[in-house]
């Protein structure tokens, strides 16, 4: 944010609710005005006269849940243009109605960045020991962390907000009991390619509704959607992407999973570390102020490997496997996408839950609290 507030007018910082967003943005400016506009006594200030209270703080002012008054963009653009040094951040946690309204105005003006729950870097090395159980369960969610809430009350309190005050309002229905088996639904197909027909079918609603249904949960930054690897190389790949959240103690709490005790003999174990290891590319890639580059790829003979990361023309490959002890076979198919991309590949990987980093070949066996970005 500091680079970027020397090259734009307005920094826009979006992502899930309580992940640190206005913590993070007092924290790196303490000096600039702010501004929470959940608060009808702040917002009537505003509202008032709004380009002039804009203009009053245009050196530095934190427009905290700007999504709430959308009104106030036409003004940001207006200041944004009068005066090019000003330094205005705003925060929204509705990716929808946020992203929405600064394409709308702010195009050209503003940069934007993510800002998803705690990495395992950010949590330092001393909970980056704890048992890789626990740092399923708990998440990474500031809460759990800094306020020792125990991870299943801070995801039912989170389900419950998110509920009432995002679904409610962007669906504009009472019953939601459908879109919540929907969600439920969606924890148990983490790490699987996205089917809209499957669930269509399974809660009784459209395939349209569905794809709706899927959008309003990726606005909400509950869901993402990790798309697959396309390339020309004489094979058929999948065109569906896979489903992933962007907390595993979110999934654990819609899986019914209580303890940390549950969680190490369920089924979906293996699915919800996959999804932990992806998101920590994924929060390394937000956190350096860059976009997504990740794919997966998967043939129609079912050969798969869980990260496929672009970079220009060549790619780095990484097999996820939640075992503590390496096998041979997790390198096979990292190596046939090898032979069939030749140099393109530069680096090939396996990350797991083994206490040991190896050397096997040209492939890299580490530990996932090692990965080097």
């Amino acid at each position: 944010m500091e680079r970027l507030k020397t090259h734009f007018p307005v920094i826009v910082l979006t992502g899930p609710r309580q992940s640190g967003k206005t913590t993070l943005a007092k924290n790196l400016f303490p000096n600039y005005k702010y501004v929470d506009l959940t608060r009808a006594t702040e917002r009537n200030i505003i509202e008032t006269s709004p380009e002039d209270y804009l203009r009053q703080y245009a050196h530095g002012i934190i427009i905290d849940e700007a999504q709430n008054w959308p009104e106030i963009f036409p003004y940001v653009k207006i200041v944004a243009d009068d005066l090019p040094e000003s330094n205005i951040i705003l925060t929204g946690s509705n990716n929808f109605s946020l992203m929405e309204k600064v394409t709308e105005s702010l195009a050209g003006r503003a940069a934007t960045l993510a800002l998803l729950p705690l990495s395992l870097h950010e949590l330092g090395d001393e909970v980056a020991k704890l048992p890789t159980d626990t740092l399923l369960f708990n998440g990474g969610y500031p809460v759990v962390w800094a306020k020792n809430t125990p991870a299943a009350d801070a995801s039912r309190h989170y389900y419950n907000l998110y509920i009432e005050r995002d679904v409610r309002k962007l669906l504009n229905v009472k019953d939601l009991s459908k879109f919540q088996i929907f969600i439920r639904l969606c924890a148990g197909r983490v790490g699987t390619e996205f089917n809209a027909q499957s669930l269509s079918n399974e809660i009784g609603v459209s395939h349209h509704t569905i794809y709706h249904w899927l959008s309003i949960l990726e606005a909400s930054y509950l869901v993402f959607r990790l798309p697959p690897f396309y390339q020309n190389i004489g094979k058929r790949l999948v065109k569906s992407p896979k489903i992933f959240f962007y907390d595993t103690a979110i999934i654990c709490f819609l899986l019914g999973i209580e303890t940390i005790d549950q969680l190490k003999t369920h089924p979906q174990r293996g699915a919800i570390f996959e999804n932990y290891v992806i998101l920590e590319f994924l929060k390394n890639r937000y956190n350096s102020g860059k976009s997504d580059n990740l794919f997966f790829y998967r043939d129609q003979s079912q050969r798969e490997v869980d990260i496929v990361q672009q970079f220009g023309n060549t790619y780095n490959v990484y097999e996820i496997k939640s075992s503590v002890a390496f096998h041979s076979d997790f390198t096979t198919n990292m190596n046939y996408l090898k032979k069939l991309l030749g140099d393109t590949i530069q680096k090939r990987q396996v990350i797991y839950d083994g206490a040991t980093d190896l050397e096997i070949s040209e492939n890299g066996i580490v530990n996932f609290r090692n990965i080097v970005f």
